[in-house]
């Protein structure tokens, strides 16, 4: 029997669809061809005909197509970076643009994996078609992220925070304004230029980073600061003796900071330890005073000082109180420790030791506080296993007092300051003591080798009102007086230790100079006040020592020998010059 035969068309191969080849699906029949084998290549190679980047790589394995298209390079593109304000061109590859051939060849896998079973099928009824697979670019964002950073890093701004400071010109405390910073985002410009490689304008957005402290925070504190700064006094309870603290010096005695006033722990007890200076009347011990050729005895006086616990505790507080103006400091009695009746005889002390130097060239106002610095520790006795203190014996260094401007060396400037000449009372006062072997409780120098006390160097002493002293005490067994004689013709001072000789001889060896240090070039400072053309020397070249005094003690308990050392610094000379026009 003839059987009609039903028209066969062949559908065209398309991608996903079936078609149907003599009725019977082509799907039926791959089944078919895969039970037997029939395949176009091995299921870990690409397919025949693939190549990446123009590199044939059909029928090699993954790692074999990756080694051969590895040293495939692209043509890397130019791009555009902007910042804000700011545009930059660069060669992709500077931002970690590259050819990836991983995921080059993994577009050749997927593309034989998509099309395995009609590839195979096709191997079956045909030829496959060559097929290239471009080169893909990626991004290295980490790469991207480093290169955005090295870009931008001069613009990159922190944020200034506000900040208190003390107006000179104004004297009150004030805020500077705080400052917003800038940063860029770079990372989140190198994920996004990672996810579109192809991207040619990249955008890095810039944002502002604000202050920790704004200026807003401090104006309360700065108030509060500017409220505390006014002169302050201090009455010393029992007296009328006052002190006074300038408003300046107030303002130094606290810090105003973002967390507010801080009191400043040191300058604190310097203010007070200034106004116990002030106010503090000690005991005097009984004293001789020469009246004529004669010594005629002064009776001892009580004191009355600072109860410094209580006082300093009340002046803190009252201080930080800006309603306040002035504080009553507690005090204490004290009693003399030398009295009228325990004055040796005068007519029976012997001459210990004297000390001498000369004061050439003074200015009228040093030999003012010369002569004044002299009479005033004259006729000072010193008791039995006492320690005599050059400053208690003195007083303080006011006008009041007696003295007068002259040159000191202050803040690293030889300048104009009350009692210039006083250190020459001083250091002739070291001298006597020196030379007689009283022990060394407090001894000062100089900053530098003052002319005054050439050539005797290393053997003087400095002293400041408050702070600096000279200490000596009394290990004679007995009584000491304290004489100066002061001749303003000659320009000499003398100043003599009397009393029980002691059973001692003192050997005085000459200063030992370790080194020397040549001084520094002169140094000229323009002053506005005087004429142009004109100069005036204002301090004194002199080369730094450092150097050691010695003395040999030899008494009933043996010998010993001690050392004072002093160290100068070498020593600038200055020059005030008028104004160029």
């Amino acid at each position: 029997m003839k059987f009609a035969q039903t028209p066969q068309r062949e559908a065209p191969y398309t991608a996903g669809v079936k078609f149907w080849v003599g009725g019977i699906s082509a799907l039926a029949l791959l089944g078919g061809a895969l039970a037997v084998g029939a395949v176009a290549g091995s299921d870990d190679q690409l397919a025949p005909g693939f190549r990446v980047g123009g590199v044939d790589v059909g029928g090699l394995t993954r790692a074999q197509a990756l080694a051969a298209v590895s040293g495939q390079t692209l043509r890397a593109p130019q791009v555009t970076v902007v910042a804000g304000h700011h545009r930059w061109t660069v060669e992709a590859g500077a931002l970690g643009w590259h050819a990836d051939a991983e995921a080059s060849v993994a577009a050749a896998e997927r593309a034989t994996a998509e099309r395995t079973a009609l590839q195979r099928l096709r191997g079956l009824v045909g030829q496959e078609q060559p097929q290239n697979f471009p080169l893909v670019a990626a991004v290295d964002a980490a790469a991207a992220g480093r290169a955005l950073a090295t870009l931008t890093a001069g613009l990159v701004t922190p944020p200034t925070d506000a900040r208190v400071y003390f107006d000179k010109v104004a004297l009150r405390y004030a805020v500077r304004a705080d400052a917003p910073g800038q940063e860029f985002e770079v990372e989140a410009a190198a994920r996004a230029y990672a996810a579109a490689p192809a991207t040619t304008l990249l955008r890095v957005t810039v944002q502002d980073r604000m202050a920790q402290v704004r200026a807003q925070d401090l104006q309360g504190h700065v108030a509060q600061g500017n409220a505390l700064m006014r002169p302050f006094g201090a009455t010393l309870a029992g007296t009328k003796r006052k002190g006074v603290l300038t408003a300046l010096q107030v303002a130094n005695l606290y810090w105003v900071r973002p967390e507010g006033v801080v009191p400043d722990p040191a300058a604190l007890k310097r203010a007070f330890g200034l106004l116990t200076e002030t106010v503090d009347q000690p005991a005097r011990n009984a004293r001789f005073a020469a009246r004529g050729d004669k010594l005629v005895g002064m009776p001892e006086q009580a004191g009355r000082v600072t109860d410094r616990a209580a006082a300093y505790a009340a002046f803190k507080t009252a201080v930080f109180d800006a309603s306040k103006t002035s504080v009553i400091l507690a005090s204490r009695v004290t009693t003399p420790t030398l009295t009228l009746k325990q004055l040796p005889d005068a007519g029976k002390l012997q001459l210990i030791h004297t000390g001498r130097s000369t004061y050439d060239h003074s200015s009228p106002e040093r030999r003012t506080n010369v002569a004044n610095a002299a009479a005033r520790i004259d006729g000072t006795v010193v008791p039995v296993g006492g320690t005599f203190s050059f400053l208690e014996n003195l007083g303080s260094i006011t006008p009041e007092n007696g003295f007068v401007g002259g040159l000191i060396i202050s803040g690293g400037r030889t300048v104009d300051g009350l009692g210039g000449g006083v250190c020459q009372v001083s250091t002739t006062t070291f001298r006597a003591l020196y030379g007689a072997g009283l022990p060394v409780v407090e001894r000062n120098q100089h900053s530098y080798r003052v002319g005054y006390y050439e050539p005797q160097v290393g053997f003087e002493a400095a002293v400041y009102d408050p702070g600096l002293d000279l200490k000596m005490k009394n290990d004679t067994g007995g009584p000491l007086l304290i004489r100066t004689v002061n001749d303003d013709a000659h320009s000499t001072l003398e100043v003599q230790l009397w009393g029980l000789k002691p059973q001692r001889t003192v050997k005085v060896s000459p200063a030992v100079i370790l080194s020397r240090t040549a001084h520094p070039p002169a140094k000229y400072v323009v002053n506005e006040k005087m004429r142009p053309g004109t100069s005036r020397q204002v301090d004194w070249a002199q080369d730094g020592y450092k150097l050691y005094i010695t003395r040999t003690i030899k008494d009933s308990s043996g010998v010993r020998t001690d050392t004072v050392g002093t160290e100068y610094q070498p020593w600038q000379a200055v020059y005030e010059v008028g104004p160029s026009n």
